[in-house]
């Protein structure tokens, strides 16, 4: 009891033994294990390598496009234009693409006119190859879109990520990646 007879209320905790950091991090291992399961299909190792015609119409190449961005991480972003979540995550790749190499395949979006419309009409630039029967996609051993591959300089699969990817987070997976700069073997 206090001077005027009143009961004080009883000390509040610091938020860090309130049990609060306990609940984010059992959160944060959840997503970090609910993450690594929908990827472990995705090859480790070099990249698979792919060819085909961009929604511009110029002629593409895995080993080629990685030679013209020697010493650099690249970002592959597989997204459909009738996936929700991956129009939140446009604005992201958009920003990366300013800085890093950037190649966006559409799955299951049409073919190349119908694609090209899409990138027109939401003004996004990146260079894109359509992959009207997700092929590709299944040759990364992806489960959906959106999905995020980052290839380091040395064409190895650095880190894959699927579902909602932040800029922040794009940008420091491509940093990691390329710090990898070991001569190939």
């Amino acid at each position: 009891m206090n001077a005027t007879g009143e009961t004080p209320p009883p000390a509040r905790l610091p938020w860090w033994k309130s049990g609060w950091l306990l609940e984010l991090l059992i959160v944060l291992v959840l997503l970090a294990g609910f993450q690594f399961w929908r990827t472990r299909a995705v090859p480790g190792g070099p990249a698979p390598q792919f060819a085909g015609t961009l929604t511009d119409g110029s002629a593409f190449d895995l080993a080629a496009w990685r030679k013209a961005h020697p010493g650099q991480a690249q970002l592959i972003y597989f997204w459909a234009d009738w996936c929700t979540v991956c129009k939140t995550t446009a604005g992201n790749v958009t920003a990366v693409a300013r800085d890093h190499p950037v190649l966006s395949i559409a799955i299951q979006s049409g073919d190349r006119a119908q694609v090209s419309a899409t990138l027109q009409a939401a003004g996004y630039r990146w260079p894109t190859l359509p992959d009207p029967q997700a092929r590709l996609l299944r040759d990364y051993g992806l489960p959906g879109v959106p999905a995020f591959i980052v290839i380091d300089p040395q064409g190895q699969i650095a880190y894959t990520s699927l579902g909602y990817t932040s800029e922040s987070g794009l940008r420091l997976r491509l940093w990691r990646a390329g710090q990898n700069q070991e001569s190939p073997r």
